[in-house]
């Protein structure tokens, strides 16, 4: 792995482990949950990314797309980052929507999100590691 600056490695770290416990919730059938730690698991990564490709020290913002178009995601990758980007609210906050937030989510849902943050994480990690 390249040596990265602390806040690099910080935010691609924290990112990493979100998206363990992502697997790990999604395997208990907790799939609001799993929703939400892989929208944190992107974030964190992109953040990481930008991080990476500049000389800033500190990432304001959580809306995935933002973050995917400052870190130069490939346009392919913005279908999904635009669905998983609100699950940060919806997935934990019963007033966003008129249902409760756990059962909004099933395992096909929570599988698609899942499948983006690895694929989003693997991309970043061919550039960071």
């Amino acid at each position: 792995m390249t040596e990265l600056r602390r806040e690099i490695k910080n935010w691609w770290e924290q990112g990493k482990n979100d998206l363990k416990k992502a697997k790990v919730l999604f395997n208990t059938q907790n799939f609001d949950g799993t929703a939400f730690y892989c929208q944190q698991a992107v974030e964190k990564s992109l953040k990481a990314l930008i991080l990476f490709k500049s000389k800033e020290k500190k990432i304001e913002g959580h809306s995935l797309v933002y973050l995917g178009k400052q870190a130069k995601m490939p346009d392919n990758f913005f279908p999904s980052l635009r669905k998983l980007s609100p699950q940060y609210f919806i997935s934990r906050y019963p007033d966003v929507t008129e249902e409760i937030p756990y059962e909004l989510y099933d395992d096909i849902v929570a599988k698609e999100f899942l499948d983006t943050a690895e694929k989003v994480i693997l991309r970043i990690k061919k550039q960071l590691e």
